[in-house]
């Protein structure tokens, strides 16, 4: 499955933005999908996790509450919602899909290109 992030730029402070992950080769219903970032010196982190069904999602402590992840398999695509951005989230955001439901990126077997977040102050 070839995977494509989109809908990142910049905003300010408290703003929301929602990303989109297109995914092509492969329907993304026989997979977990997943947000990771990456901020300018530091490792990638994971953001937040979808089920196959949809029905359960995992989200790291700094985006929750803030952050809504969705799937639209009909569309073969993945979105994250965030809500009242913060400086800290500035990053390159990337998309994954994986066969377990977990938070550790190297369970990803698949990844897209990023696009990048950036929060200003």
């Amino acid at each position: 499955v070839q995977l494509q992030a989109s809908g990142g730029g910049l905003v300010q402070a408290g703003g929301s933005l929602r990303l989109s992950c297109a995914a092509s080769g492969r329907s993304i219903s026989r997979y977990v999908m997943g947000w990771f970032r990456q901020a300018p010196g530091k490792e990638r982190e994971f953001v937040a996790a979808i089920s196959r069904s949809g029905g359960s999602a995992l989200y790291a402590d700094s985006v929750k509450g803030r952050s809504t992840i969705s799937r639209d398999d009909a569309k073969n695509t993945v979105y994250l919602q965030t809500n009242s951005l913060k400086p800290e989230d500035t990053a390159v955001y990337s998309c994954a899909a994986a066969s377990l439901y977990n938070s550790d990126p190297l369970n990803y077997g698949y990844w897209g290109q990023g696009t990048l977040v950036t929060v200003s102050s």
